[in-house]
């Protein structure tokens, strides 16, 4: 009997590939192990075993498998129908999300070797410079990878040289896999086995008295033996005797000391794991009943509790009573930010079996916190993580909570799967037959809809932790402010005031502004013309700590102009504001405080977070300058004041979701403030203080702005009533994206009538290069999702059949919210 594998090719295609196995293979093979593949003419690809059936492809010839990598699966079954779920549900490819949910050091990489052929000879004069460079030096090697051709020819486009090579003959190609990922070995020693009786041991230390840096390493030795009994390290020793590692180096090369490895996780935590968990308030206990109450009746629950009421120690009682039935508990948060507090307030509970999973952890560390899972190891029980980690091998799962569910972080925008992980996690919890708690002070509409309409448990808890009051909100009229000549830079007298009040009392500020840079337009007063990025449709913010004009779209960046690139005038100027400026200004205002800002340019690093929070909370910094970041269920026990130095720029903002987002935005930061027993102030800075959103953020009237946004959706067709299907177009050539988009959106318009919108272009119709035109497509609530997505297939086949449109990229985003 033949057998064939079906497999996962980690490449966007839409079918499993088939290959050819034998009938031993077929018996050893498991779902979700890692086969080593041949695809296309000379690619080796890591793929998931998918399926194994006897039914040969029809419509090519099956090759066969170059290897097996795993002798047990590193993806479980409910992994893999999850991935299906959201392939399916996202309209994205099966390897698409492998790719996104696998670490990279999983998915092997093939390299090219070449080597020369020692069949044939070949004259020097036959061959080019550069191909006689690469020939010289298979002479002294037997074989090359490309990086080294790289470095041999010193240029990056080696391939046309070596494809001239193979068609002369000269060289051979072949692929070898090699495996990216790096066990961590750590070095210990001990005493070697020859001077461990009493009477070796003291001729050693005789030996050793003429060399007293060596005797120092042997004492210390014995007293890091006798402290604690448990391996050394070899670090621990260098600092222990106050010597070097050349020093410890020389006695092991000596036969003094032995030297041996041993394999280690990268991620140490520090946390001993036993401290009590506080004991809750009465609305806290109260909330904490209600939500078991409501999880015998329903799988998800929203648990709508204003800022600071204390949610996490809820969170805190949920996980330990999962762990108690020994499941597993995932912790999503929306910012990687929020996982530096949180995991060390997680810690002092559970110890080590908190593991913690996103992207700014490398390969390796990611690949030990997904082995960690697959074993259902005790390091593995509570697992904190940004969205990504909703795609881990869960063997046990019994509670997912996802915290500030509101967050826009929480969905995916590019590359596919563009998933949003508040609701895969739901689908996620439903197939462990676990449990989902959503919580957040501002709940999106889509939850709190929801939650109204019964479908999901509401969970109320209206007062903030130890009763302390809800901040004061004020709204500062700029444009009054102005008139009155009664501004300082971008601070009002009013801010001023309020500062210097918080400042003389020993607390702290946060101050809000959501741009980031120094400005975002430098303008010539004479003729008016503004730096432009060469490939987007945006102008040059200016970053003046580097002196530089940056895109914020494609990352183009030049060095700060001297004149005007237009009329050659001096005069050049700055419009607008970022979170640059505002750091500037505040140090002018307040130069004996220390001021520190946080934004996408101060954050780069693993630590970035880390070291900006902890100074923070160390109130080694006074006043914090930052951008989004900031808002997100971070807790500072001693900010006072919040300012925020523009609300406008969040109102004016070309989304249906603008006035939901300012006002979660706006609460949210507001929130920040007084978090223990002094009543927190928040100052709004804006031109328009009777806007509807802004007195519902200064009033903290929730319920008002969703019954007012949710009147606008019933309107105008718009999410939760209706669902969106978001279509974009993106190509070089404008005309092409208009042609393209015009012909998709008339095949739509036959299918769904008056529910298409668009082609438009977006506010910034050029990105990188590339133009782009989006397409939306609502579909009511009693209109059938599946067949939507089916008809939105069948129309992009056949654009994909016509050659001229072939080039256009055409991305396809469900639930765009």
């Amino acid at each position: 009997m033949t057998y064939f594998l079906d497999v996962i090719l980690p490449i966007p295609l839409q079918k499993a590939f088939t290959y050819h196995i034998t009938a031993a293979e077929a018996q050893f093979l498991k779902l979700g192990m890692r086969v080593a593949v041949p695809f296309g003419k000379s690619k080796i690809y890591t793929a998931l075993a998918y399926n194994i059936h006897n039914t040969a492809p029809t419509s090519y010839e099956a090759k066969t498998i170059h290897q097996i990598l795993d002798d047990r699966p590193v993806v479980s079954e409910i992994q893999l129908k999850h991935w299906e779920w959201i392939a399916n549900y996202y309209m994205c490819s099966l390897g698409e999300v492998m790719r996104a949910a696998m670490p990279n050091a999983f998915i092997l990489e093939s390299e090219t070797i070449i080597s020369k052929n020692e069949q044939i000879e070949i004259k020097d004069s036959e061959l080019k410079d550069d191909e006689f460079l690469i020939y010289e030096a298979l002479n002294y090697q037997s074989s090359l990878k490309i990086q080294d051709v790289v470095s041999i020819l010193d240029k990056k486009r080696v391939l046309p040289v070596i494809k001239n090579l193979v068609e002369k003959g000269v060289l051979h190609l072949q692929e070898e896999l090699y495996e990216k990922y790096q066990p961590k070995l750590v070095r210990y020693v001990k005493l070697h086995n020859n001077h461990k009786s009493e009477e070796k041991l003291q001729e050693l230390l005789e030996i050793l008295s003429r060399a007293p840096k060596q005797r120092e390493v042997i004492l210390a030795l014995f007293a890091l033996e006798a402290s604690d009994n448990k391996p050394i390290k070899v670090s621990e020793l260098v600092e222990r005797s106050g010597t070097s590692s050349a020093i410890v180096k020389a006695l092991i090369d000596k036969g003094i000391l032995e030297e041996y490895h041993i394999q280690t996780d990268r991620i140490q935590f520090e946390g001993d794991g036993d401290a009590d968990s506080k004991t809750l308030n009465e609305a806290q206990r109260q909330a904490f009943k209600e939500i078991e109450t409501t999880f015998q009746s329903k799988s998800v629950a929203l648990l709508h509790g204003v800022t600071s009421s204390g949610k996490t120690e809820i969170y805190v009682q949920l996980i330990q009573k999962q762990l108690e039935q020994g499941k597993q508990i995932l912790y999503l948060l929306p910012e990687i930010a929020l996982t530096t507090q949180l995991v060390h307030r997680l810690q002092d509970y559970f110890g080590d079996k908190v593991a913690v999973f996103h992207s700014r952890y490398s390969g390796n560390e990611r690949v030990e916190v997904w082995n960690n899972m697959l074993n259902n190891s005790e390091k593995a029980q509570v697992i904190i993580g940004a969205r990504s980690s909703l795609l881990l091998p869960f063997n046990n799962l019994g509670l997912i909570i996802v915290d500030e569910e509101h967050e826009q972080s929480y969905k995916q925008f590019d590359p596919a799967p563009r998933y949003h992980a508040r609701d895969a996690a739901i689908v996620l919890a439903n197939m462990h037959m676990a449990k989902t708690l959503l919580g957040s002070a501002t709940p999106s509409l889509e939850s709190y809809f929801n939650a109204s309409q019964g479908k999901y448990g509401l969970i109320e808890l209206n007062t903030r932790y130890n009763n302390v009051l809800m901040p004061d909100i004020e709204l500062v009229d700029l444009a009054d402010k102005y008139k009155r000549k009664r501004m300082k830079g971008h601070f009002s007298d009013r801010l001023i005031e309020e500062m210097t009040d918080t400042l003389e009392q020993g607390f702290q500020i946060i101050l809000f502004q959501n741009r980031r840079g120094f400005s975002p337009i430098v303008e010539c007063t004479t003729c008016g013309n503004s730096p432009q990025c060469p490939n987007c449709d945006v102008s040059l913010t200016y970053h003046q700590y580097r002196d530089q004009l940056r895109c914020h779209y494609c990352g183009y960046n030049s060095a700060m102009l001297k004149r005007c690139q237009g009329c050659g005038s001096h005069t050049l100027d700055t419009k607008g504001f970022g979170t640059e400026q505002i750091e500037e200004e505040v140090k002018v205002l307040f130069p004996e405080k220390k001021v520190a800002r946080m934004d996408l340019d101060t954050t780069r690093g693993k630590f970035g977070f880390e070291k900006i929070i902890n100074s923070f909370e160390q109130r080694e910094v006074d006043i914090l300058v930052g951008t989004q970041m900031l808002t997100k269920g971070l807790d500072f026990r001693h900010v006072k004041l919040v300012g925020i130095m523009n609300a406008d720029n969040l109102l004016n903002f070309p989304d249906f979701r603008a006035h939901e987002r300012s006002y979660q935005l706006m609460a949210q930061v507001s929130g920040r403030a007084g978090r223990t027993d002094i009543r927190g102030k928040v100052l709004i800075q804006t031109y328009n203080p009777h806007h509807n959103i802004l007195q519902q953020v200064s009033t903290n009237s929730f319920k008002e702005m969703y019954s007012e946004q949710m009147n606008d959706r019933y309107n105008y067709k718009y999410p939760p009533i209706y669902r969106l299907i978001k279509i974009t177009f993106k190509h070089k050539d404008y005309n092409r994206v208009n042609l393209a988009a015009d012909w998709y959106a008339k095949s739509l318009r036959q299918v769904f009538k008056a529910n298409v919108l668009g082609p438009e272009f977006p506010a910034i119709s050029r990105i990188r290069n590339l133009y782009n035109k989006n397409i939306l497509v609502k579909i009511p609530q009693k209109q059938s999702l599946a067949k939507t997505k089916e008809a939105i297939k069948k129309i992009d086949n056949s654009f994909n059949a016509v050659k001229d449109f072939r080039s256009v990229r055409v991305i396809i985003n469900v639930d765009n919210y």
